[in-house]
């Protein structure tokens, strides 16, 4: 077994110790090593290269150092990837965030991941939408289908 430190702020130690109550967990370790498992197996099983769109919300502390500059450039760097993004302030610091990625499963996984390591960035949620693209012919309105062909997203069941 390893030994790991972490340190986490008052109310997540509170928080912790709550979820230690509830669930009956000896230590504070225990209920952590749990945490992390529960963690580990919510991760969708996608392949990396699978077509989807993610949907990734979050917390923003824009208070903390360079942060409100840091996250608008994350999507920028990603700029054709990232479909639309939209921010709620909650109060004069924080606000809710939410960007629409479109991409393979691990482009979209680790622009999210890594954005839910920065500091400031809190209740971070990855949903995948796994879509598979299909061209084919087919009939609009006008009903001329030799010359409509295009590529439509479809929404599958899972990966």
């Amino acid at each position: 077994m390893q030994r790991t430190t972490i340190t986490i702020d008052d109310e997540l130690a509170g928080a912790l110790d709550a979820y230690m109550d509830s669930t009956g967990a000896g230590s504070r370790s225990e209920a952590i090593r749990d945490l992390v498992r529960r963690g580990l197996s919510a991760r969708p099983e996608a392949p990396a290269d699978a077509p989807c769109f993610g949907i990734v919300s979050y917390t923003v502390d824009q208070s903390v150092r360079n942060l409100a500059s840091r996250v608008p450039q994350g999507r920028l760097d990603r700029h054709d990837q990232a479909v639309a993004s939209l921010s709620i302030p909650l109060d004069h610091t924080t606000s809710i965030d939410v960007t629409l990625m479109r991409g393979p499963v691990g482009d979209v996984s680790s622009y999210a991941e890594a954005l839910f390591l920065e500091r400031g960035v809190m209740h971070g949620t990855l949903n995948l939408i796994p879509v598979t693209q299909d061209t084919s012919a087919h009939s609009h309105e006008d009903g001329d289908v030799s010359h409509r062909s295009h590529t439509h997203l479809r929404v599958r069941s899972g990966f």
